[in-house]
């Protein structure tokens, strides 16, 4: 993983120095509102961002190849690493990832058969500023993956599951997990309550923190409030999958999927999805977070806030889901192959 966060920020960085000597296809710079993004660099001049983005790059570089093939020590490089990861993948991006996953089957569709409106392709919609910001959640994920495994090294821990010789934590338990896991489901869910309900009361015609100006442009405008619709049906649906992450039906296939009923879910199979949705509600938060509260219109962000801790929740109850549903490790031999004995006296 060091290697591939090295060839990362090695790349960018040199995309850094082409910025900054002046060439074309800086990511930042200003463009016309319907192509500009809410990323907290919008707008930032080249001349000050482009030598800060050389130096990180190739400086990351080289700190990824030190983590890498060096002995660990200490808490500096990865306090570095975790720092790089937190601002590329949740502060410099927006709302783009949450909503290409949300919108992903559909442009599936749209790439055969173009988009509906005035757009001429999918290249209208996945556009240069928004691709960088995808390419710079990457390169997030890779700081992350680097720092967590430079930390389990100076720990002597398997890099791999995280386990060590030492005993593990009370927390990490699985009936701890699920007692934890359980507080986190109720914050994830109740967090995109205020999001789901004002989407559902403006589609049924109550303009709940709106005006009824605005209100009214949402309905002259073809397909706004039935996409607000959508959108909040999608989010109740994840909100029920959220309870399988602490449910038994979330770790064996109820009897109505009756073709697998009564195996064992694959965990890869909710944790997967769970960390890359958990992972992109934070910076559409911290997005939301930056955005203007209008008084009389404040259901227009002031949902989309909860979902820093919509994230949060989510992503520590995949974690606790982990935790419950390892097994041993193929990489270290340790744990045990077994239910996750927080199964017992759980009420389904």
């Amino acid at each position: 993983m060091g290697c591939a966060t090295a060839l990362w920020s090695f790349a960018y960085g040199i995309a850094g120095l082409y910025w900054s000597s002046g060439g074309s296809g800086y990511p930042f710079a200003k463009v016309e509102d319907d192509r500009s993004t809410a990323s907290v660099l919008e707008g930032a001049p080249v001349a000050v961002v482009g030598p800060i983005m050389a130096i990180v790059g190739l400086g990351g570089a080289v700190l990824a190849v030190v983590m890498t093939r060096r002995r660990p020590r200490g808490w500096l490089l990865q306090t570095i690493a975790a720092v790089l990861a937190v601002v590329l993948a949740l502060v410099i991006p927006d709302y783009t990832l949450i909503a290409i996953l949300a919108l992903s089957p559909a442009l599936v569709v749209f790439a055969f058969t173009g988009i509906p409106g005035e757009q001429g392709g999918v290249g209208d919609v996945l556009y240069w500023h928004r691709l960088n910001l995808l390419i710079l959640f990457v390169g997030g994920v890779l700081w992350a993956a680097t720092a967590i495994a430079y930390h389990r090294r100076t720990r002597d821990a398997c890099v791999s599951c995280g386990r060590s010789d030492r005993p593990a934590p009370a927390w990490t338990t699985p009936s701890e997990a699920l007692r934890w896991g359980r507080v986190a489901v109720g914050v994830s869910v109740v967090a995109n309550l205020p999001y789901e309900a004002t989407r559902i009361a403006w589609y049924f015609g109550w303009p709940l923190g709106i005006t009824d100006d605005f209100h009214q442009m949402m309905v002259d405008t073809p397909g706004m409030l039935e996409m607000g619709l959508g959108l909040a049906v999608l989010a109740i649906g994840g909100s029920i999958l959220t309870h399988g992450l602490v449910q038994r039906w979330g770790e064996v296939y109820p009897r109505w999927i009756w073709f697998k009923a009564g195996r064992r879910i694959p965990p890869r199979l909710a944790i997967i999805p769970g960390s890359i949705v958990a992972v992109v509600l934070i910076p559409a938060g911290l997005m939301n977070a930056q955005l203007p509260l209008d008084g009389d219109n404040w259901a227009l962000n002031a949902p989309g806030i909860l979902w820093i801790l919509w994230g949060a929740g989510l992503g520590a109850a995949t974690y606790a889901y982990y935790l419950r549903r390892r097994t041993t490790c193929v990489r270290c031999g340790r744990g045990v192959t077994c239910r996750s004995d927080a199964l017992a006296g759980r009420s389904s």
